[in-house]
């Protein structure tokens, strides 16, 4: 039985959720407490799944409570379930909370996050690995898309075009941006997967503030450790798989999803890179020494893959399920019913035709250009495979290898 703890100074409040979430009792095992110290009290003495807090409470705040878990127990999922709507004291919050719910609260949105928060559990296995992502505050990012994204923001003639076009080449600010622009305090009516629609929606002060902190990106040659993790590989196989999804969903509602799922695909990497450096060193040796493809590799060495890594952490975001879903099955795509040509299918293809855009990550000997023609064909794509090698050549053609 999974165990949730709920903390907020207003009792009767809590007596509402305790009341509301009644019919949960014999999936969910719930403690109520009415501070950030007896919650923290509680969890010294018993292991919690999920804590949901408010943050203005008195003594010590949601904020230095979070602080403390994400340190003590960062394998426990974070949320915030608080009144206030101020951006500036939520952008305090992104390196702290995966998820942020505004009150009042809908039952079953509270209910559903919680749910799926437990559920993507399930893609880590291993309390360790879980802690690993839960640690995650800050991710590296790009250091020539950090500079030129500060230069474009200091301009105060700029045009939202043109952020969200730097943007949406940074993997890391891309998501973090996706993940504070859909958090229940903009209460957008529908979930924001196109970057231009999260700039405009944030505002450049916000996007800017976001950018400037150091407790949310980090400098990637502080994080990247050993040489032989290039950054400048990874950014270039991102940016190509982006521009080849995008390109083989071309004319269809999925174009702008697509661009997105190639970018992001492999951000676990960046959790790897930020968390286990050393061990993807390991990666690299293993697989070489026992001729196995790296994604094996993970597997046997940090015990989860990048892809398992890179989902789990979006989905704690709160991206959409189909984007989680691709990045976590993209190497292992038969192991989801598919029947269309759907985000997986198109990041699969992508990722397989990319002849010659591989990273340091990705040694000799895999054999992921070999598309299996059985697996595109159960997709029924709306054209050939020698379409899709057509349309991803070209867009890789004006993509710097």
């Amino acid at each position: 039985m999974r165990r949730i703890i709920f903390v907020d100074d207003e009792q009767e409040l809590l007596d509402s959720l305790r009341a509301r979430l009644y019919k949960r009792r014999n999936v969910w095992e719930m403690v109520f407490v009415n501070s950030a110290a007896a919650a923290f009290e509680a969890m010294e003495q018993r292991t919690f799944d999920v804590i949901v807090t408010d943050v203005r409470m008195p003594g010590m705040d949601g904020r230095e409570l979070l602080s403390k878990v994400k340190t003590r127990w960062p394998e426990a999922v974070r949320i915030v379930l608080s009144g206030f709507a101020e951006q500036a004291q939520l952008l305090q919050l992104v390196s702290l909370a995966q998820q942020y719910l505004s009150k009042p609260c809908d039952t079953q949105q509270l209910e559903n996050t919680i749910e799926r928060c437990l559920q993507l559990r399930g893609l880590l296995h291993g309390e360790s690995l879980r802690a690993v992502v839960g640690r995650v505050g800050s991710l590296p990012t790009m250091p020539k898309v950090y500079a030129q994204l500060q230069a474009v923001l200091a301009d105060p003639a700029v045009s939202t075009a043109k952020v969200a076009e730097v943007v949406a080449r940074d993997p890391a600010i891309a998501a973090k941006i996706l993940q504070v622009v859909n958090s229940a305090f903009f209460r957008h009516p529908k979930t924001i997967t196109r970057i231009k629609d999260a700039v405009t929606h944030l505002g450049f002060g916000s996007i800017r503030n976001l950018v400037m902190s150091a407790e949310i990106f980090a400098k990637w040659e502080h994080a990247a450790g050993p040489q032989r993790l290039d950054s400048e590989q990874l950014q270039t196989h991102a940016l190509a798989t982006a521009a080849a999804c995008a390109a083989l969903a071309a004319g269809t509602p999925l174009a702008e999803d697509a661009w997105l799922v190639g970018l992001i695909h492999d951000i676990g990497y960046w959790v790897f890179i930020q968390q286990n450096s050393k061990q993807l060193v390991q990666v690299l040796e293993t697989a070489e020494q026992q001729h196995i493809s790296s994604y094996e590799a993970e597997q046997r060495v940090i015990g989860a893959t990048h892809a398992e890594a890179g989902a789990y952490l979006l989905g704690l975001w709160g991206l959409p399920y189909p984007l989680v879903e691709a990045v976590a099955y993209h190497h292992a795509p038969r192991a989801v019913a598919q029947n269309s040509f759907d985000l997986l299918g198109i990041l699969v293809t992508a990722h397989s035709l990319l002849d010659g855009h591989r990273h340091a990550l990705q040694i000799s000997s895999e054999l992921e250009a070999d598309l299996d023609q059985a697996y595109f064909a159960s997709l029924n794509p709306p054209y050939d495979l020698e379409e899709a090698r057509r349309r991803v050549h070209a867009a890789c053609s004006q993509t710097p290898s």
